[in-house]
């Protein structure tokens, strides 16, 4: 990984040689943004409605886009170019920069842009064979999930206690409602129609969240946007999570209880399906 192409305020550099200094906000507040998006083929993937969102992370927590659209397109591409890989997960991370420590924003600091590309991890066969597990953890993260920040301590928490039950993802679930995976979106399904919840303050407006609706879209599978009671995980037909490095994968078992008959179901199977070849 230290090899890894990265770029940090306007130089590219190999990602061991990255420094930044202890007083930027990044790392004294957690006060900043951050994007992930996969590459396949040498390609983006959904390259506008990735910039489209770290443009919108930027505006809600008031740092100024130190860059034009051509210019965070150009770093990508270069991203791309300078990697060995075919596949990539590209991170970007904006913070306010460098300043004294004190919680009132400082004046015309300059934003501190950092960015890598790594090897895209590829999801297990197995995982695709039988699903993973799942676990639900009391939701305990502030108001604006829906801004992509990189204070990311509530979702840690719920990811370290869903690996040490032996389940990839913690599903955050407040008054009795599931939301999303700690670093994934969910999806629910009874008697043939998907359920998603909405996109609002609550959750991360997944990329790939919104491509999995225009794949049910195309194959002709009802879907709503709704709040999910909790006690529909327990009673689904199939529950999906998706990510940009998970794609769409099923879970078969949740809480320790089995998910219908313990199988990925016939819907994500044509879902992941056509996702396989909409992204080539």
């Amino acid at each position: 990984m230290n090899s890894s192409p990265a770029f940090l305020n306007g130089e590219y550099v190999p990602l061991k040689d990255c420094k930044i200094s202890p007083l930027d906000r990044g790392f004294i507040f957690g006060d900043g943004i951050y994007e992930l998006l996969p590459v396949y083929e040498n390609k983006a993937f959904y390259l506008d409605q990735h910039l489209q969102r770290l443009q919108r992370s930027m505006a809600e927590i008031r740092i100024k886009n130190p860059y034009s659209l051509n210019e965070w397109q150009s770093l990508i591409e270069n991203l791309i170019q300078q990697s060995d890989h075919d596949d990539l997960a590209i991170y970007i991370q904006v913070t306010r920069g460098i300043a004294p420590r004190d919680h009132i924003f400082p004046q015309a600091t300059q934003a501190t842009v950092f960015a890598m590309a790594n090897p895209l991890p590829k999801v297990a066969e197995e995982q695709l064979q039988n699903g993973v597990e799942l676990i639900t953890s009391d939701d305990i993260r502030w108001q604006r999930c829906d801004i992509k920040v990189i204070s990311l301590l509530a979702n840690i928490l719920a990811r370290q206690d869903a690996i040490e039950a032996s389940a990839a993802e913690a599903i955050m679930v407040r008054d009795d409602h599931a939301l999303e995976g700690a670093a994934s979106n969910l999806f629910v399904i009874r008697d043939g129609t998907v359920y998603t919840h909405p996109k609002d303050n609550l959750v991360l407006p997944g990329i790939t969240r919104d491509f999995v609706l225009e794949l049910l879209d195309e194959l002709g599978i009802e879907y709503h946007e709704q709040v999910i009671p909790k006690e529909w995980l327990y009673s689904s037909d199939e529950l999906w999570i998706t990510s940009s490095i998970k794609e769409v994968l099923p879970a078969t078992k949740i809480d320790q209880k089995v998910v219908a008959d313990g199988k990925p179901g016939e819907l994500w199977r044509k879902t992941y399906d056509l996702y396989q070849e909409r992204k080539r």
